[in-house]
């Protein structure tokens, strides 16, 4: 592996390095503090006990020679499953949010470690994943949902460790602030999309590039129109043709509010205007997205869909990963489809053009107010098709919002607990409303 100055960031070997012009913050001719050699990269996990934190874990695990695990966070809600975690990766540190469940988990620790053997250190409370993100690791795998993914992403970065970013939520919310701390290279990212077009945009530059494609499976309403959509259910909207993900991404996944947020994402990641960013919709989920180039040239990342490709991207750039996830067998055929996507029945990918393009606080605004809806939806206080009609309402009446390099933090939380309260607000209007009808 090349260590040459030319490929490296300005990392925490080299904090003198002048900081260079502004950039896309992922570009994968850069790499970012590489470990060369034989040399193990040490990995903290957020979100170990998640979808995207399990499936890391089993990479991790098939490949000792690579990489090892110093810390894992997570909520609380697993604690066994934290502890078994914890004890066969011999992480030196554990990190759970909920403070309650602190004694649940060393009692856990307790039984699975022998006698004499010492227990990792343990971090509880609101901030325990975001002081784990700032620990001495090479890398940060933010798995974390949620814009609470925010703050561990700020700390990763500020603290020079390679981000390998699941947690679009915190680049959606806190664009101008992550773009302020992250240097060239350091932010590889993990989502399959954003996976794709980052080794896509391998074959050329950003120069080069006329257009990003992002593919989206349709989610399972694929086809309905919006009146079909009317009455669907809770089960109907959790069960993904594709995919197998935790509740809040499935149902965002299904109103298509997940490809809008893709949408911007690329276009924070690879600082590609909004009119050059396409959704198309591509049902079996083998090609992961495209990158246009100028000269008419279109290439394509695609694999069977399984998040370890993507999660062994992010932890092993710019190497790959042998055997990290299944290939095609090539022997059998297949036919992969593409459709245009129907903006009338999922009007989410438009809106979150309009929000990215007001930048600001109105990206937070929007994932805030949709993931106040998702649950009143779960709850059965919001039919389907309210949670995108009482999202752009909040969005609506946020009106102008904060911009520009003043951006803070306070401004990302203020907008979000705004948009949560008006948001519950109107779906209590929308359910008395129902009440009465």
């Amino acid at each position: 592996m090349s260590d040459s100055p030319a490929l490296r960031g300005r990392g925490p070997e080299n904090p003198s390095a002048p900081r260079r012009p502004a950039r896309a913050l992922a570009d994968p001719h850069l790499v970012y503090d590489p470990v060369t050699g034989s040399g193990l990269k040490d990995v903290v996990i957020l979100g170990s006990t998640g979808s995207i934190g399990t499936q890391a874990i089993d990479l991790v695990l098939r490949n000792p020679d690579r990489f090892r695990v110093t810390g894992l966070s997570a909520n609380g809600g697993r604690v066994t499953l934290l502890a078994e975690q914890a004890h066969r990766l011999r992480a030196r540190t554990v990190a759970v949010a909920r403070e309650d469940v602190v004694p649940q988990l060393r009692e856990a620790l307790t039984s699975r470690y022998g006698a004499g053997e010492p227990l990792p250190e343990i971090l509880a409370g609101p901030d325990a994943a975001t002081q784990l993100a700032g620990s001495d690791c090479h890398t940060v795998l933010n798995g974390i949902t949620g814009s609470i993914g925010l703050a561990p992403t700020l700390a990763a970065l500020k603290a020079g460790r390679t981000l390998a970013l699941a947690n679009k939520e915190s680049l959606i919310v806190g664009g101008p602030l992550v773009k302020a701390l992250a240097e060239p290279g350091q932010i590889i990212p993990v989502d399959s999309e954003h996976a794709a077009l980052f080794q896509a945009l391998a074959a050329g530059t950003r120069a080069d590039v006329r257009k990003l494609v992002v593919t989206a499976s349709g989610g399972p309403f694929r086809g309905r129109t919006k009146a079909q959509l009317a009455d669907v259910t809770v089960e109907d909207a959790l069960a993904h043709p594709t995919w197998a993900m935790g509740p809040v991404i499935t149902i965002n996944s299904a109103t298509l509010v997940n490809k809008g947020l893709e949408v911007i994402e690329a276009h924070l990641l690879y600082d590609i205007p909004f009119s050059r960013i396409e959704v198309v919709v591509h049902p079996q989920s083998y090609v992961h997205s495209m990158i246009e180039f100028t000269d008419g040239s279109t290439i394509a990342q695609a694999t069977p869909p399984d998040m370890r490709g993507p999660i062994a991207i992010g932890l092993g750039w710019p190497e790959r990963v042998p055997d990290a996830a299944p290939a095609f067998d090539w022997s059998k055929a297949s036919t992969w489809e593409f459709f245009p996507l129907d903006n009338d029945a999922f009007p989410s990918v438009n809106l979150a053009r309009h929000v990215g393009e007001l930048a600001g606080t109105a990206p937070a605004v929007f994932n805030a107010a949709n993931e106040e809806c998702v649950e009143a939806f779960r709850t059965g206080e919001l039919p389907f098709n309210g949670i995108m009609e009482t999202v752009t309402r909040v969005v609506e009446e946020h009106g102008t919002p904060v911009t520009g390099t003043s951006l803070t933090v306070s401004d990302v939380l203020e907008a979000e607990t705004w948009a949560r309260a008006r948001a519950r607000e109107l779906t209590a209007q929308t359910a008395t409303a129902e009440a009465r009808a």
